[in-house]
This record gives structure tokens, C-alpha cells and sequence, in this order.
């Protein structure tokens, strides 16, 4: 019986011709191993008559994703499968500096899944140079918003390579062509139970979207939920978790130092236990509609809240209020796909200087999916005990407020002498 390799080689030959559509060398594909990229694989194949390489990244999805990749692949028609481990950088360069910067896209979510497809792209582009494909491609729908984050971390990085989107091609408009598609060309569909939900996994965060949720009226079903506890079900004991920071970044976890993915693999654990971290919102996408998610994000709620307890202690007020403006965009920026543009990599410049004394620990409680603060310190500290004192200090003398009261208030009695007659 030949192997998938020979087999694969064989298949390839047949396609060196051009293809329906076009032609094109060799494509990297970001390949999942399920339905829609295991179809995906022939289909370029047929109509770009090229090579496929598939590319899988791991950043924090999983091993049970991850699991037969590479005999998937290979029965799908692709040359070879190649997977690299992004995690520690998808944490450290993606997650750390929107953690940093306080972005959060309107009002609610964390980017998980923005964070994620920048990094993923960056390494599709890699692959691209090393195997000497002319082509990367993707399985994103029309109507979502990670095309357009793929696409541009691609232009940014290498605008030399085309992109093949099948989605916005092919014929294929659900489960069941996709089906009829893959027993045509005897490829193996993968036997998995079809979840209700689409879902998205990282070390950040895990969404939810679709079929009932469509509904912004329905509550969100309790079996849902995959890594956090109902808070109903949480502990009835409270649970403490001190956070070290370092520069606006977290470094430790009740006093041990971990890498950036093992930190965060850390508070997912302890805050999925206390049912931290559940969003449910409706969000705008880009590409115009509105859409409904759920998101799972229980350590990155909790660092969040570290991050922003201990900047009250080592912001002043006017640095707080431009960092929080600033963070508007920037988290809009990261929405939109727009990791590589200049304009974000010069505001991450301003988010390090600005948090270069944001240093210390938080400590924080959680109790059935809340998260409150018990303690902060800083050595860094703007907050100074004998001045904030209601006890007289030498430092503060209460009689200076009049003088300033007076300064402070004299627009608001020059408006009132005008329209008045004082």
C-alpha cells in the first residue's frame, strides 16, 4: 500500500496544470483539519493547480485540535503539513502589548480573536518564503471580520503574495456542499459530532457564536460554557490571586515568575474556577452588520483589572485620561486588522514609556464571577498616605483650596455675572 507522502507527490503531478481559475505555484493554507479547509485543499488544487502546504498554528486552541493534523492533511491532497507554536509569542507580542495599552473594543471585549489572527498571519508569511509558495490562503467566510485581518497582516508583511479566499469564490454554501464536495474527490470528511455553536479558541479566550445566540434575546444555554464555572456554581469561599507587574506587563502569579503563555494558562485555571470573566455582547462588526458573541476570558479578566488597579496608584490624572483615549483607538486599530500599521506600533511606543513605573502587585478577590481588588502596591506609588489624610500634614495645607476654588470656579461666576444681573 503506498503512503500518504507517495500518494500525495503522485496527486500533486496530476495538478501542474493550470487550474480552472487560474494558476499559481504553491499555497500555504491555514488549515484547521476540519470541514471547510479539508475542502479547501482540493478545490485550490483543482482550480489554481498548485501545491498546498497547510499551516496550523498552536496558539493555545489545545491538543485535541490539534490531534491526526497531519494524516488529514495529506489525505485531503496537501504535500505536507507544517505547525509551529506560537504561544509564548502570541502572549508575550500580541496579548501583553493590548493588555498594556487597556484596549478593549467597545466597552466589553478583550480581542481574543483579533490578537490571534495577526500572529497566525505573520507565521502563514514565514512559511510562504521558506517553502517558496506564491500564494497563502484562508478559510474565512464573507461576512465576518477575520478576512480582513488576515488579508492585511498579508499585505503588510509580504504584498508580493495573492490571496485566495474560497469563500468568496466557490459554489459552496454550507455543511451539506461541502459535504457532497469532499465524497466527490474522496476526501475523507472528518467524523466529528457538529457543534451548534462556532467557536474560537486560544490561550486568551473562547467565543461563542451562532445558532441560538443569533437571538440577542436568548440567554446564553448554561452547557455552553467550556473553561469557566457557572458563578452559581463557583466556590462559596472567596479565592485570592496576587498578580507581580513589571512596566505595565504581568511577570508573576502569587509570587512565582512564569514565561508570558505559562502566566496566562495560570489565570485562566484560577479564574475559570471562580466563573470570572463571561461577556455577553453585541458587537460592530467591520465589515458593517452587528453581531452577537459570547466570550469565555477568565485570566485575561484578571489581569486586566491588575493592570488598571495598579495604574491608579502610578498614573497621575491627565496621563490616565489620555491613555484611556488612546486606548479607544488603539483597541479599534486591532479590531479592524490593523496590527502592523504604524499608527499602532508608534502608540504600543507611547504605551511602554508611559507605563515604565507601573511596577508592583495586586492582589484581587474572586468570588462567584466577580473580581474586586484587596490590595495594591507600588514602590512607584503617586499615593501618598500623609497627604491624602484627613489629618492635618505639613505637606498639604487645607487653607491653599480657597485660593484655588476661587481660580478654578472663575469661568463658571464670569458666565453667571453675564447672564445675570449680580
Amino acid at each position: 500500500m503506498e503512503s500518504l507522502s507517495l500518494q500525495s507527490e503522485r496527486e500533486i503531478e496530476k495538478c501542474n496544470g493550470k487550474g480552472l481559475l487560474g494558476q499559481l505555484k504553491k499555497v500555504v493554507l491555514a488549515y484547521s483539519g476540519g470541514l471547510d479547509t479539508s475542502v479547501i485543499v482540493p478545490w485550490l488544487r483543482e482550480n489554481y493547480g498548485c501545491e498546498v502546504v497547510c499551516f496550523t498554528a498552536d496558539v493555545g486552541q489545545g491538543m485535541k485540535e490539534l490531534k491526526g493534523l497531519e494524516k488529514k492533511a495529506i489525505a485531503s491532497g496537501a504535500s505536507k503539513l507544517v505547525v509551529k507554536d506560537l504561544r509564548e509569542e502570541f502572549v508575550k507580542d500580541f496579548i501583553f502589548p493590548c493588555l498594556r495599552a487597556g484596549a478593549i473594543y467597545e466597552r466589553k471585549y478583550l480581542l481574543g480573536t483579533s490578537m490571534a489572527r495577526p500572529v497566525i498571519a505573520k507565521a502563514m508569511v514565514d512559511v510562504a518564503n521558506e517553502v517558496g509558495a506564491d500564494a497563502v490562503s484562508h478559510g474565512c467566510t464573507g461576512k465576518g471580520n477575520d478576512q480582513v485581518r488576515f488579508e492585511l497582516a498579508f499585505f503588510a508583511l509580504n504584498p508580493n503574495l495573492k490571496v485566495v479566499a474560497p469563500w468568496r469564490e466557490w459554489d459552496i454554501t454550507g455543511r451539506q456542499d461541502a459535504i457532497k464536495y469532499a465524497n466527490k474527490h474522496n476526501i475523507p470528511v472528518p467524523v466529528t459530532k457538529q457543534s451548534i455553536y462556532s467557536r474560537d479558541a486560544n490561550l486568551w479566550h473562547l467565543s461563542h457564536e451562532g445558532d441560538f445566540l443569533e437571538d440577542p434575546a436568548n440567554e446564553p444555554k448554561k452547557d455552553m460554557y467550556m473553561i469557566s464555572t457557572d458563578p452559581e456554581d463557583a466556590p462559596n469561599e472567596p479565592g485570592y490571586v496576587e498578580i507581580g507587574i513589571v512596566g505595565g506587563l504581568p511577570v508573576s502569579v502569587n509570587g512565582e515568575v512564569l514565561s508570558p503563555a505559562s502566566l496566562l494558562s495560570k489565570v485562566n485555571e484560577i479564574g475559570g474556577k471562580h466563573g470570572i470573566g463571561r461577556i455577553d455582547m453585541v458587537e460592530n462588526r467591520l465589515v458593517g452588520m452587528k453581531s452577537r458573541g459570547v466570550y469565555e476570558t477568565p485570566g485575561g479578566t484578571i489581569l486586566f483589572a491588575a493592570a488598571r488597579e495598579l495604574e491608579s496608584l502610578t498614573l497621575d490624572r491627565e496621563t490616565i485620561q489620555v491613555k484611556d483615549s488612546l486606548a479607544l483607538k488603539y483597541a479599534e486599530l486591532v479590531y479592524a486588522g490593523r496590527w502592523f500599521d504604524p499608527l499602532r506600533e508608534s502608540m504600543d511606543a507611547f504605551m511602554e514609556k508611559i507605563t515604565e513605573t507601573t511596577t508592583g502587585s495586586v492582589t484581587l478577590k474572586l468570588y462567584k464571577g466577580s473580581v474586586h481588588v484587596a490590595s495594591r502596591r507600588s514602590r512607584y506609588s503617586l499615593y501618598r498616605e500623609d497627604i491624602s489624610s484627613f489629618e492635618n500634614g505639613q505637606i498639604y495645607n487645607q487653607a491653599d483650596a480657597a485660593g484655588f476654588i476661587r481660580l478654578y470656579g472663575l469661568p463658571t461666576r464670569v458666565r453667571a455675572m453675564l447672564h445675570k444681573d449680580f
